[in-house]
C-alpha cells in the first residue's frame, strides 16, 4: 500500500511537472513543508536563479530570504490551508535582483499527494500601463474641462455679439419705417 501511494505521488509529480514546463508563467511545486520541489524555466528566468539555488530550498528562504513575503506566508499558511484553492492573491514586492513586482498568485492544495502547485502571473507591467493610462485620463478629462469652459466664454461672448447685431438691425428697421413716415408727411 505505501509502495503504491509512494507511485501514486510519483507520477502526479510527473504530470504536475510536465504541464509546469509547458507554462508560460513563473510556476513552483511545493511539498508540505513548503519546500521547493521544483520550478519551471520561466521561474528561473523571471528571478534570475537556478535550479541549484531554488530546488529542496525552504520557499521563505529562496534569493537569501527575499521570499519571506508577508502576504505569501499569510497565503500559504492561514488561506489555502482552508480554501485549498486561492486564485488571484495580488502581492507587491521588491526583490533585490529584479526590482519592484506585482504578482497575481494562484495556489492550489493537493491534499492526496501532500503538494502544493503556485503560480505567479507578473502584473507589474500591466499595473503600470493602467497608472499612465489613468495619469492620461485626468490629464485629459482636465483639457476637457478646460476647452468646455472656453468654449462656454466664447459662445456668451457670440451670443452677446448676437444680441448687439439684432439690436442693431432693429434700429435700424425703425429708423427706416421713420424715414419712410417723413417722407410721406412731406410730399
Amino acid at each position: 500500500m505505501k509502495n503504491n501511494l509512494k507511485e501514486s505521488k510519483e507520477l502526479a509529480l510527473h504530470y504536475m511537472n510536465t504541464l509546469v514546463e509547458v507554462a508560460v508563467e513563473p510556476f513552483l511545486i511545493l511539498d508540505a513543508d513548503l519546500r521547493v520541489i521544483s520550478a519551471n524555466p520561466v521561474f528561473y528566468q523571471t528571478f534570475r536563479v537556478t535550479p541549484a539555488q531554488t530546488e529542496n530550498e525552504l520557499l521563505y528562504e529562496l534569493g537569501n530570504g527575499q521570499w519571506d513575503i508577508p502576504e505569501l506566508k499569510g497565503l500559504l499558511e492561514n488561506v489555502l490551508p482552508e480554501k485549498k484553492t486561492v486564485k488571484g492573491f495580488q502581492v507587491r514586492h521588491v526583490f533585490e535582483t529584479i526590482g519592484e513586482k506585482i504578482m497575481l498568485l494562484n495556489a492550489k492544495q493537493i491534499d492526496s499527494i501532500q503538494l502544493i502547485i503556485l503560480a505567479m502571473e507578473d502584473i507589474t507591467d500591466r499595473k503600470s500601463l493602467e497608472r499612465k493610462l489613468a495619469g492620461y485620463t485626468k490629464e485629459l478629462e482636465i483639457k476637457v474641462a478646460q476647452r468646455t469652459g472656453e468654449l462656454t466664454e466664447r459662445v456668451k461672448e457670440l451670443e452677446a455679439l448676437n444680441e448687439m447685431m439684432v439690436g442693431r438691425e432693429l434700429k435700424m428697421v425703425k429708423l427706416k419705417q421713420r424715414i419712410k413716415e417723413l417722407e410721406a408727411t412731406k410730399t
